[in-house]
């Protein structure tokens, strides 16, 4: 009796929770709200069975509990054609009723629309790098076997589309707000997970593999990005943040950035500087050693 009694208190304890719940998603910020309507399409299915059937089993340790004296009044049934039948169909019902919408949610997710922006982004043990497209609009070609400490995108230095190409290592990524933007994810040494839950948006990035998905960021502020696949001892501070600005604010920011060519130049310019200083300490050496 008791038993049943825990049970039952178990399925009423575990709806009230979930009524008074404080901890319940953060408010959302991009397009994807039928994402929260198929989760949420999934959790009352499933919770609609989960509170089902502790009733039944609380009923059922109830109704057919030991009692001294008492024969019962059913007979062991090993097989239930009937009862089989209908728990096939409702079983059926249900897992298509969750199935669903995340198709449709899923159709939506990878069909980008026409005119969308594009960014890509590039994890690795354990940070978050980022490159969008300069003032021509297309990503130059890249390719993992060319990254170097100099090209740590791995950038083809011969595809003149890359050079204009903007890098940010590290460091926070803007977005222009209501304007779709497709996200193109790479990884080149582990698998990770790029996540922002504001935006209801996440993708696996598999090592050799360019995975997408695209969305509209609706609210201007500042969203935090986690990795949401284990890649590792530092996989907890795997973290960066998304800055959703109006127009206006997002072209200065992107007026401040790097492109690919800067960096080559850069690289070419320290190379130079290193070269002409060894030549300068070889040449003070010589001197040292005539005199």
């Amino acid at each position: 009796m008791i038993t049943a009694l825990i049970i039952i208190l178990v399925a009423v304890g575990s709806v009230a929770f979930h009524l008074m719940s404080p901890w319940w998603w953060t408010p959302i910020a991009s397009n994807w709200g039928f994402i929260d309507t198929t989760i949420i399409i999934t959790f009352w299915v499933t919770g609609t069975v989960f509170v089902a059937i502790l009733f039944f089993t609380g009923y059922c340790i109830w109704k057919f509990r030991h009692r001294e004296g008492v024969k019962a009044d059913v007979e062991y049934e090993p097989e239930n054609k009937s009862l089989e039948t209908w728990l096939t169909i409702g079983t059926t019902i249900g897992v298509v009723i969750m199935l669903t919408p995340g198709l449709f949610a899923w159709k939506q997710f990878i069909t980008v629309p026409e005119g969308a922006d594009e960014f890509e982004v590039v994890a690795q043990q354990w940070q978050w790098s980022y490159r969008l497209p300069g003032k021509d609009g297309v990503l130059g070609k890249s390719d993992v076997r060319k990254i170097t400490p100099e090209n740590p995108f791995g950038i083809n230095a011969d595809d003149p589309k890359g050079k204009d190409d903007v890098l940010i290592e590290s460091d926070d990524l803007h977005l222009p707000i209501d304007r779709p933007v497709k996200v193109l994810l790479r990884a080149i040494d582990v698998l990770h997970d790029f996540y922002v839950p504001q935006f209801r948006a996440k993708m696996d990035m598999v090592p050799g593999t360019i995975t997408y998905f695209w969305f509209t960021p609706t609210k201007v502020g500042n969203y935090e990005v986690l990795c949401a696949e284990l890649c590792g001892v530092g996989h907890h501070a795997m973290r960066g943040m998304v800055v959703v600005d109006n127009d206006s604010d997002y072209r200065a920011w992107l007026a401040e950035q790097t492109t690919f060519g800067q960096s080559l130049a850069k690289a070419q310019q320290q190379k130079s500087i290193d070269l002409a200083s060894t030549t300068d300490r070889a040449t003070s050496e010589k001197k040292v050693s005539a005199q």
